[in-house]
Protein backbone atom coordinates (compact mmCIF):
# COMPACT_ATOMS: atom_id res chain seq x y z
CA UNK A 1 0.00 0.00 0.00
CA UNK A 2 0.96 3.47 -0.53
CA UNK A 3 0.66 7.33 0.58
CA UNK A 4 -1.62 9.61 -0.82
CA UNK A 5 -1.47 13.54 0.07
CA UNK A 6 -5.31 14.75 -0.89
CA UNK A 7 -3.95 18.62 -1.25
CA UNK A 8 -5.96 21.65 -1.65
CA UNK A 9 -9.80 20.71 -1.32
CA UNK A 10 -12.38 21.53 1.28
CA UNK A 11 -12.96 18.87 3.55
CA UNK A 12 -16.35 17.94 4.52
CA UNK A 13 -17.30 15.77 7.87
CA UNK A 14 -20.59 15.87 9.01
CA UNK A 15 -19.77 13.33 11.61
CA UNK A 16 -17.37 15.66 12.73
CA UNK A 17 -18.81 19.14 12.26
CA UNK A 18 -15.81 19.55 9.63
CA UNK A 19 -16.27 21.61 6.75
CA UNK A 20 -13.29 23.82 5.54
CA UNK A 21 -9.77 23.69 3.45
CA UNK A 22 -7.66 20.93 4.56
CA UNK A 23 -5.08 18.64 3.47
CA UNK A 24 -5.86 14.42 4.26
CA UNK A 25 -3.09 12.12 4.26
CA UNK A 26 -4.14 8.25 3.51
CA UNK A 27 -1.23 5.58 4.28
CA UNK A 28 -1.87 1.62 4.16
CA UNK A 29 -6.02 2.03 3.41
CA UNK A 30 -6.47 4.61 6.85
CA UNK A 31 -6.71 7.78 7.83
CA UNK A 32 -3.50 9.06 8.82
CA UNK A 33 -3.41 12.96 9.33
CA UNK A 34 -5.74 15.88 8.66
CA UNK A 35 -4.21 19.12 8.44
CA UNK A 36 -4.44 22.95 7.53
CA UNK A 37 -3.61 23.11 4.05
CA UNK A 38 0.05 23.10 3.34
CA UNK A 39 0.76 21.44 6.84
CA UNK A 40 0.84 17.66 6.44
CA UNK A 41 3.54 16.29 8.19
CA UNK A 42 3.92 12.99 6.76
CA UNK A 43 5.34 12.50 3.44
CA UNK A 44 3.59 10.52 0.39
CA UNK A 45 3.80 8.50 -2.60
CA UNK A 46 1.49 10.22 -4.45
CA UNK A 47 -0.08 13.79 -4.15
CA UNK A 48 -3.73 14.67 -5.96
CA UNK A 49 -4.34 18.40 -6.50
CA UNK A 50 -7.70 19.09 -5.40
CA UNK A 51 -7.95 22.78 -5.78
CA UNK A 52 -12.11 23.96 -6.18
CA UNK A 53 -12.84 20.37 -5.43
CA UNK A 54 -15.27 18.87 -1.94
CA UNK A 55 -13.68 15.86 -0.24
CA UNK A 56 -15.69 13.70 1.84
CA UNK A 57 -16.36 10.75 3.16
CA UNK A 58 -17.05 7.36 0.72
CA UNK A 59 -21.04 6.87 0.26
CA UNK A 60 -22.84 4.36 1.25
CA UNK A 61 -25.51 2.89 -1.01
CA UNK A 62 -28.09 1.32 1.13
CA UNK A 63 -29.95 -0.36 -1.70
CA UNK A 64 -28.65 -1.68 -4.54
CA UNK A 65 -29.48 -4.99 -6.53
CA UNK A 66 -26.51 -6.85 -8.11
CA UNK A 67 -27.98 -9.51 -9.38
CA UNK A 68 -24.90 -12.18 -8.97
CA UNK A 69 -25.33 -14.87 -7.93
CA UNK A 70 -27.72 -16.05 -10.85
CA UNK A 71 -29.01 -13.03 -12.77
CA UNK A 72 -25.54 -12.24 -14.45
CA UNK A 73 -27.51 -11.13 -17.71
CA UNK A 74 -28.51 -8.19 -15.65
CA UNK A 75 -25.44 -7.22 -13.75
CA UNK A 76 -22.50 -8.90 -11.99
CA UNK A 77 -21.05 -7.68 -8.65
CA UNK A 78 -18.22 -6.08 -10.91
CA UNK A 79 -20.16 -4.31 -13.29
CA UNK A 80 -22.27 -3.23 -10.38
CA UNK A 81 -19.56 -1.86 -8.32
CA UNK A 82 -17.34 -0.07 -10.98
CA UNK A 83 -21.13 1.65 -11.52
CA UNK A 84 -20.95 2.46 -8.03
CA UNK A 85 -17.25 3.36 -8.07
CA UNK A 86 -18.00 6.32 -10.59
CA UNK A 87 -21.34 7.28 -8.65
CA UNK A 88 -18.49 7.99 -5.55
CA UNK A 89 -19.98 5.06 -3.61
CA UNK A 90 -17.10 3.36 -1.71
CA UNK A 91 -19.52 1.29 -0.40
CA UNK A 92 -22.93 -0.73 -1.26
CA UNK A 93 -25.41 -2.76 0.37
CA UNK A 94 -26.51 -5.52 -1.91
CA UNK A 95 -29.97 -6.74 -1.40
CA UNK A 96 -31.43 -10.64 -0.90
CA UNK A 97 -33.46 -10.88 -4.28
CA UNK A 98 -30.33 -13.17 -6.19
CA UNK A 99 -31.01 -16.81 -6.98
CA UNK A 100 -30.61 -18.53 -4.73
CA UNK A 101 -31.93 -15.80 -2.55
CA UNK A 102 -29.55 -14.76 -0.25
CA UNK A 103 -30.72 -16.80 2.78
CA UNK A 104 -27.32 -18.22 4.07
CA UNK A 105 -24.10 -17.62 5.47
CA UNK A 106 -22.73 -19.51 2.53
CA UNK A 107 -24.41 -16.91 0.35
CA UNK A 108 -23.35 -13.97 2.54
CA UNK A 109 -19.48 -15.03 2.36
CA UNK A 110 -19.81 -16.07 -1.39
CA UNK A 111 -20.82 -12.20 -2.36
CA UNK A 112 -18.36 -11.00 -0.55
CA UNK A 113 -15.32 -13.64 -1.80
CA UNK A 114 -12.59 -11.17 -4.05
CA UNK A 115 -13.00 -13.41 -6.84
CA UNK A 116 -16.23 -11.69 -7.63
CA UNK A 117 -14.02 -8.73 -8.75
CA UNK A 118 -15.51 -5.99 -6.75
CA UNK A 119 -14.31 -2.45 -6.31
CA UNK A 120 -16.13 -1.11 -4.20
CA UNK A 121 -17.16 -2.66 -0.32
CA UNK A 122 -19.82 -4.77 -0.88
CA UNK A 123 -22.17 -5.61 2.42
CA UNK A 124 -24.80 -8.13 1.88
CA UNK A 125 -27.96 -7.51 3.22
CA UNK A 126 -29.44 -10.82 3.69
CA UNK A 127 -33.07 -12.24 3.45
CA UNK A 128 -35.31 -11.80 6.88
CA UNK A 129 -36.88 -14.91 6.06
CA UNK A 130 -36.03 -18.29 4.44
CA UNK A 131 -36.35 -17.82 0.52
CA UNK A 132 -38.53 -14.18 0.86
CA UNK A 133 -41.55 -16.21 1.74
CA UNK A 134 -42.60 -14.38 4.57
CA UNK A 135 -42.99 -17.29 6.43
CA UNK A 136 -39.95 -18.74 8.58
CA UNK A 137 -37.11 -16.24 9.98
CA UNK A 138 -33.31 -17.17 8.38
CA UNK A 139 -30.82 -17.39 10.85
CA UNK A 140 -29.92 -14.20 11.27
CA UNK A 141 -26.82 -14.80 14.59
CA UNK A 142 -25.32 -17.06 11.64
CA UNK A 143 -25.58 -14.26 8.79
CA UNK A 144 -24.47 -11.38 11.17
CA UNK A 145 -21.11 -13.54 11.51
CA UNK A 146 -20.82 -14.46 7.45
CA UNK A 147 -21.38 -10.72 6.86
CA UNK A 148 -24.71 -9.72 6.58
CA UNK A 149 -25.36 -6.13 8.00
CA UNK A 150 -29.37 -6.19 7.64
CA UNK A 151 -31.76 -8.01 6.92
CA UNK A 152 -34.57 -7.36 4.36
CA UNK A 153 -37.51 -9.62 1.98
CA UNK A 154 -36.91 -6.84 -0.45
CA UNK A 155 -38.42 -7.30 -3.03
CA UNK A 156 -41.82 -8.43 -1.16
CA UNK A 157 -42.66 -7.33 2.14
CA UNK A 158 -42.85 -8.85 5.12
CA UNK A 159 -46.64 -9.10 5.35
CA UNK A 160 -47.37 -11.45 8.41
CA UNK A 161 -47.74 -9.21 11.65
CA UNK A 162 -46.45 -12.42 13.87
CA UNK A 163 -43.28 -12.81 11.29
CA UNK A 164 -42.57 -9.30 11.56
CA UNK A 165 -42.59 -9.27 14.93
CA UNK A 166 -40.29 -11.65 15.43
CA UNK A 167 -38.07 -10.53 12.96
CA UNK A 168 -37.84 -7.26 14.70
CA UNK A 169 -37.18 -8.73 17.88
CA UNK A 170 -34.30 -11.28 16.92
CA UNK A 171 -32.74 -8.66 15.20
CA UNK A 172 -32.95 -6.61 18.06
CA UNK A 173 -31.05 -9.46 20.06
CA UNK A 174 -28.54 -9.99 16.96
CA UNK A 175 -27.94 -5.58 16.08
CA UNK A 176 -29.32 -5.79 13.09
CA UNK A 177 -31.71 -3.23 11.25
CA UNK A 178 -34.75 -4.96 9.66
CA UNK A 179 -34.86 -3.35 6.17
CA UNK A 180 -38.87 -3.50 4.89
CA UNK A 181 -40.08 -3.15 1.62
CA UNK A 182 -43.37 -1.07 2.45
CA UNK A 183 -46.12 -2.77 -0.17
CA UNK A 184 -49.21 -4.55 0.97
CA UNK A 185 -49.86 -6.15 -1.69
CA UNK A 186 -53.60 -7.45 -1.03
CA UNK A 187 -53.76 -3.66 -1.77
CA UNK A 188 -51.56 -2.97 -4.73
CA UNK A 189 -51.80 -6.35 -6.31
CA UNK A 190 -48.28 -5.68 -8.15
CA UNK A 191 -50.21 -3.23 -10.41
CA UNK A 192 -47.49 -1.20 -12.46
CA UNK A 193 -48.13 2.70 -11.74
CA UNK A 194 -49.64 5.09 -9.06
CA UNK A 195 -53.51 4.81 -8.94
CA UNK A 196 -55.32 8.37 -9.74
CA UNK A 197 -55.63 10.48 -12.76
CA UNK A 198 -52.71 9.81 -14.86
CA UNK A 199 -53.14 5.96 -14.30
CA UNK A 200 -57.25 6.22 -15.14
CA UNK A 201 -56.32 8.09 -18.61
CA UNK A 202 -53.61 5.58 -19.69
CA UNK A 203 -55.71 2.70 -19.21
CA UNK A 204 -53.25 1.27 -16.71
CA UNK A 205 -53.65 -0.23 -13.28
CA UNK A 206 -52.79 1.54 -10.06
CA UNK A 207 -50.99 1.26 -6.80
CA UNK A 208 -53.17 3.23 -4.23
CA UNK A 209 -50.49 4.79 -1.71
CA UNK A 210 -51.95 3.57 0.85
CA UNK A 211 -50.17 0.02 0.06
CA UNK A 212 -47.51 1.95 1.18
CA UNK A 213 -48.77 3.92 4.15
CA UNK A 214 -50.84 1.48 5.68
CA UNK A 215 -47.70 -1.01 6.06
CA UNK A 216 -45.81 1.87 7.36
CA UNK A 217 -48.04 2.77 9.87
CA UNK A 218 -48.17 -1.29 10.94
CA UNK A 219 -44.51 -1.70 11.22
CA UNK A 220 -44.13 1.34 13.64
CA UNK A 221 -47.06 0.22 15.68
CA UNK A 222 -45.00 -3.61 15.89
CA UNK A 223 -41.46 -1.74 16.34
CA UNK A 224 -43.32 0.46 19.55
CA UNK A 225 -43.70 -2.93 20.97
CA UNK A 226 -41.10 -5.25 19.82
CA UNK A 227 -38.20 -2.77 20.04
CA UNK A 228 -35.60 -3.62 17.79
CA UNK A 229 -34.64 -0.98 14.75
CA UNK A 230 -36.97 -0.79 11.15
CA UNK A 231 -35.39 0.85 8.13
CA UNK A 232 -38.15 1.68 5.69
CA UNK A 233 -36.99 1.36 1.72
CA UNK A 234 -37.77 3.81 -0.93
CA UNK A 235 -40.09 5.64 0.59
CA UNK A 236 -42.98 7.40 -2.31
CA UNK A 237 -45.81 8.53 -0.33
CA UNK A 238 -46.56 11.70 2.00
CA UNK A 239 -48.53 10.04 4.28
CA UNK A 240 -45.68 7.09 4.59
CA UNK A 241 -44.16 10.35 5.71
CA UNK A 242 -45.97 11.45 8.78
CA UNK A 243 -46.18 8.04 9.70
CA UNK A 244 -42.99 8.12 9.99
CA UNK A 245 -42.71 11.33 12.13
CA UNK A 246 -45.42 10.00 14.51
CA UNK A 247 -43.30 7.33 15.27
CA UNK A 248 -40.30 9.11 16.01
CA UNK A 249 -42.67 11.34 18.17
CA UNK A 250 -43.31 7.94 20.19
CA UNK A 251 -39.42 7.04 20.70
CA UNK A 252 -39.49 4.10 17.48
CA UNK A 253 -36.44 3.51 16.31
CA UNK A 254 -37.14 4.11 12.14
CA UNK A 255 -35.35 5.42 9.76
CA UNK A 256 -35.99 6.13 6.27
CA UNK A 257 -34.72 6.35 2.65
CA UNK A 258 -35.76 7.76 -0.36
CA UNK A 259 -34.42 7.75 -3.83
CA UNK A 260 -33.54 10.37 -6.79
CA UNK A 261 -36.28 8.86 -9.03
CA UNK A 262 -39.00 9.51 -6.35
CA UNK A 263 -37.46 13.08 -6.08
CA UNK A 264 -37.40 14.13 -9.44
CA UNK A 265 -39.91 12.35 -11.47
CA UNK A 266 -43.58 11.81 -11.16
CA UNK A 267 -46.27 9.52 -12.10
CA UNK A 268 -46.78 12.65 -15.59
CA UNK A 269 -43.17 10.35 -16.56
CA UNK A 270 -45.38 7.42 -17.66
CA UNK A 271 -47.63 8.83 -20.47
CA UNK A 272 -45.55 7.81 -22.71
CA UNK A 273 -45.80 4.39 -21.73
CA UNK A 274 -42.28 4.22 -21.28
CA UNK A 275 -40.92 1.61 -19.34
CA UNK A 276 -37.87 3.01 -17.92
CA UNK A 277 -40.26 4.90 -15.72
CA UNK A 278 -41.55 1.40 -14.11
CA UNK A 279 -40.43 1.14 -10.68
CA UNK A 280 -41.48 -0.22 -7.43
CA UNK A 281 -42.84 1.37 -5.50
CA UNK A 282 -44.36 3.62 -8.29
CA UNK A 283 -43.59 7.43 -9.52
CA UNK A 284 -46.10 8.80 -7.24
CA UNK A 285 -47.97 12.51 -7.17
CA UNK A 286 -46.20 15.97 -7.89
CA UNK A 287 -47.11 16.63 -4.29
CA UNK A 288 -45.66 13.56 -2.57
CA UNK A 289 -42.66 14.05 -4.96
CA UNK A 290 -42.51 17.45 -3.27
CA UNK A 291 -43.15 15.72 0.52
CA UNK A 292 -40.17 13.52 -0.29
CA UNK A 293 -38.28 16.73 -1.18
CA UNK A 294 -39.80 18.62 1.68
CA UNK A 295 -38.45 15.67 4.12
CA UNK A 296 -35.08 15.80 2.89
CA UNK A 297 -34.40 19.18 3.77
CA UNK A 298 -36.38 19.16 7.31
CA UNK A 299 -34.66 15.60 8.45
CA UNK A 300 -37.55 13.35 7.96
CA UNK A 301 -35.53 11.04 5.32
CA UNK A 302 -32.49 9.89 6.80
CA UNK A 303 -30.42 8.99 3.21
CA UNK A 304 -30.79 8.54 -0.26
CA UNK A 305 -30.36 5.27 -1.39
CA UNK A 306 -30.53 4.76 -5.45
CA UNK A 307 -32.65 1.44 -5.37
CA UNK A 308 -30.02 0.60 -8.44
CA UNK A 309 -31.98 -2.39 -10.50
CA UNK A 310 -30.65 -3.64 -13.76
CA UNK A 311 -32.53 -5.23 -16.03
CA UNK A 312 -31.60 -6.94 -19.32
CA UNK A 313 -33.38 -4.47 -22.34
CA UNK A 314 -35.68 -7.61 -22.93
CA UNK A 315 -37.24 -7.62 -19.66
CA UNK A 316 -38.11 -3.95 -20.14
CA UNK A 317 -38.93 -3.20 -23.97
CA UNK A 318 -42.14 -5.20 -23.80
CA UNK A 319 -45.72 -3.72 -23.16
CA UNK A 320 -45.80 -1.36 -19.44
CA UNK A 321 -48.08 -3.94 -17.66
CA UNK A 322 -45.14 -7.23 -18.75
CA UNK A 323 -42.32 -5.18 -18.08
CA UNK A 324 -39.93 -5.77 -14.67
CA UNK A 325 -39.52 -3.18 -11.76
CA UNK A 326 -36.99 -1.38 -11.97
CA UNK A 327 -33.87 1.24 -12.99
CA UNK A 328 -30.55 1.75 -12.32
CA UNK A 329 -28.57 4.78 -11.00
CA UNK A 330 -25.59 4.42 -9.10
CA UNK A 331 -23.75 6.86 -11.48
CA UNK A 332 -26.03 9.84 -10.79
CA UNK A 333 -27.42 10.03 -7.06
CA UNK A 334 -25.05 12.68 -6.09
CA UNK A 335 -25.65 14.89 -9.52
CA UNK A 336 -29.45 14.45 -8.83
CA UNK A 337 -29.44 15.90 -5.44
CA UNK A 338 -26.70 18.48 -6.03
CA UNK A 339 -29.00 19.56 -8.92
CA UNK A 340 -32.81 18.84 -7.42
CA UNK A 341 -31.49 19.94 -3.98
CA UNK A 342 -28.26 22.11 -3.18
CA UNK A 343 -28.07 23.88 -6.73
CA UNK A 344 -31.33 25.33 -5.57
CA UNK A 345 -30.56 26.07 -2.28
CA UNK A 346 -32.54 23.89 -0.26
CA UNK A 347 -29.90 22.30 1.32
CA UNK A 348 -26.15 22.55 2.49
CA UNK A 349 -23.19 20.04 1.06
CA UNK A 350 -22.95 19.11 4.22
CA UNK A 351 -26.16 18.12 4.08
CA UNK A 352 -25.74 16.23 0.89
CA UNK A 353 -22.64 14.65 2.38
CA UNK A 354 -25.04 13.91 5.41
CA UNK A 355 -27.44 12.06 3.14
CA UNK A 356 -25.60 9.90 1.01
CA UNK A 357 -22.28 8.85 3.48
CA UNK A 358 -22.91 10.04 6.93
CA UNK A 359 -26.21 8.97 7.56
CA UNK A 360 -26.50 5.16 5.54
CA UNK A 361 -23.12 4.12 7.64
CA UNK A 362 -25.18 4.65 10.44
CA UNK A 363 -27.72 2.91 9.74
CA UNK A 364 -25.95 -0.17 9.18
CA UNK A 365 -23.56 0.65 11.69
CA UNK A 366 -20.39 0.53 9.30
CA UNK A 367 -17.73 1.51 11.95
CA UNK A 368 -15.34 3.69 10.49
CA UNK A 369 -16.55 4.35 7.50
CA UNK A 370 -19.20 7.65 7.03
CA UNK A 371 -16.33 10.02 8.12
CA UNK A 372 -12.67 10.84 7.52
CA UNK A 373 -11.52 11.06 10.91
CA UNK A 374 -7.90 10.11 11.82
CA UNK A 375 -8.13 6.70 12.70
CA UNK A 376 -10.88 5.78 9.91
CA UNK A 377 -11.16 3.98 6.68
CA UNK A 378 -9.67 5.56 3.88
CA UNK A 379 -12.96 6.00 1.81
CA UNK A 380 -13.29 8.95 0.30
CA UNK A 381 -14.81 10.72 -2.59
CA UNK A 382 -13.94 13.80 -4.55
CA UNK A 383 -16.57 15.95 -6.52
CA UNK A 384 -16.98 19.10 -8.21
CA UNK A 385 -20.24 20.43 -6.82
CA UNK A 386 -20.59 22.99 -9.19
CA UNK A 387 -19.63 21.30 -12.64
CA UNK A 388 -22.29 20.56 -15.54
CA UNK A 389 -22.94 17.68 -17.34
CA UNK A 390 -24.63 15.85 -19.75
CA UNK A 391 -25.41 12.13 -18.37
CA UNK A 392 -24.68 9.77 -21.65
CA UNK A 393 -26.16 5.96 -20.47
CA UNK A 394 -24.54 4.43 -23.31
CA UNK A 395 -21.05 4.78 -21.34
CA UNK A 396 -22.30 3.18 -17.95
CA UNK A 397 -20.74 0.73 -16.32
CA UNK A 398 -23.06 -0.92 -15.48
CA UNK A 399 -23.95 -4.29 -17.44
CA UNK A 400 -27.70 -2.84 -18.04
CA UNK A 401 -29.06 0.52 -19.32
CA UNK A 402 -32.59 0.43 -17.95
CA UNK A 403 -32.32 3.94 -16.85
CA UNK A 404 -34.52 7.07 -17.84
CA UNK A 405 -31.69 9.96 -17.03
CA UNK A 406 -29.74 9.51 -20.33
CA UNK A 407 -29.39 12.94 -22.02
CA UNK A 408 -30.21 14.82 -18.68
CA UNK A 409 -27.68 17.74 -17.77
CA UNK A 410 -27.23 17.81 -13.69
CA UNK A 411 -25.13 19.69 -11.55
CA UNK A 412 -22.08 18.10 -9.44
CA UNK A 413 -20.19 15.30 -10.95
CA UNK A 414 -17.82 13.06 -8.85
CA UNK A 415 -14.12 12.73 -9.95
CA UNK A 416 -12.48 10.39 -8.14
CA UNK A 417 -13.30 7.25 -5.49
CA UNK A 418 -11.08 5.98 -3.32
CA UNK A 419 -11.46 2.66 -1.65
CA UNK A 420 -9.00 1.48 1.68
CA UNK A 421 -6.70 4.34 0.06
CA UNK A 422 -6.68 3.22 -3.33
CA UNK A 423 -8.04 4.84 -6.40
CA UNK A 424 -10.85 2.91 -7.85
CA UNK A 425 -12.27 5.96 -10.28
CA UNK A 426 -10.50 8.63 -11.43
CA UNK A 427 -11.04 11.53 -13.42
CA UNK A 428 -8.71 14.36 -12.37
Amino acid sequence: MSTILLKGGHLIDPARGFDAPADVVLRDGWVEEIAEPGKAKAAADETLNLKGLIVAPGFVDLHVHLREPGQTHKESIATGTAAAAAGGFTSVCAMPNTRPINDSPAVTRWMQDEERGAVVNVFPIAAATLGSLGEKLSDYRGLKRAGAVAVSDDGRPILDDHIMREALALAAKVGLVVIQHAEDTKISHGNPMNEGATSFKLGLRGQPAASEWQMVERDIRLASQEGGRLHVAHVSTAKSLAMIKLGRASKVQVTAEVTPHHFLFTEESCTTYDTRYKMNPPLRSAADRDAMLAALVDGTIDAIATDHAPHALFEKEVEFDKAAFGITGLEIALAATITALYHTKKISLTRVVELLATNPAKIVGLAGRGTLAEGSVGDVVIFDPKKRWTYEVEKTRSRSRNCPYGGMQFYGKVRATIVGGKVVFSEL
